[in-house]
């Protein structure tokens, strides 16, 4: 597993989550750990190196 530190879209805050390099492309929604909302993560990985990360709001 590797941890990814990104800002938060909504509180702007630096979080983390946990993403598996085994998977070459991810999207999930994960709640912040800070202010508790929905962030759209995609991620992607080649050759088990992390390529693209995008972690956006989700419009509600």
């Amino acid at each position: 597993m590797l941890e990814h530190f990104f800002q938060c879209p909504y509180c702007w805050e630096e979080i983390s989550v946990l993403l598996d390099p085994s998977v070459s492309d991810q999207r999930y929604i994960e709640d912040c750990e800070v202010c508790c909302n929905p962030i759209e993560v995609h991620a992607s990985f080649e050759d088990g190196e992390l390529v693209s990360f995008e972690a956006g709001s989700i419009e509600q």
